[in-house]
């Protein structure tokens, strides 16, 4: 979709948090469910691989959900992330997402950090904390997201 609209620049660069977000974020979910090669898999692969169990159980999706809401307008407005459209949409597929955003921002220290933040660090800790609340609270359990 991000291709077909043309979606870069500054939207561009929330639409690649909140792919990476969907991405790492569900792999983290996942640690106790699935094996570490399904793990790497959504991480680097494709979140989609969760599709089935988001329909089984929607509240599983939340916690992505807020993370991506949380960071995408952090990413645009304090940090002036900005990304091309293929990397918009592929979050940490194949890190195209992280290619594209190095492409329009430059391979240089700035954008690594911001990239290595925004686009992967904040997104695991974030859904992990979220996990761990959801996970006490008996939202979410072992099981919800085995593929």
């Amino acid at each position: 979709i991000a291709i077909a609209i043309n979606l870069e620049g500054l939207a561009g660069g929330a639409a690649v948090v909140g792919c990476c977000v969907q991405m790492l974020g569900f792999a983290v979910m996942s640690r106790k469910d699935n094996k570490i090669g399904t793990i790497i898999g959504v991480a680097i692969g494709t979140s989609m691989l969760q599709f089935k169990n988001v329909i089984k159980k929607p509240i599983i999706w939340l916690p992505t959900i807020i993370v991506s809401a949380v960071l995408g307008p952090i990413s645009t407005l304090l940090f002036k992330m900005e990304t091309n459209a293929i990397g918009a949409g592929m979050g940490t597929s194949g890190l195209v997402g992280q290619i594209g955003t190095f492409a329009v921002m430059g391979y240089n220290m700035k954008a690594f950090l911001i990239v290595l933040v925004l686009q992967i660090i904040l997104p695991i800790v974030l859904v992990y904390t979220l996990d761990l609340i959801f996970r006490k609270k008996g939202l979410i359990v072992t099981g919800d997201l085995t593929i």
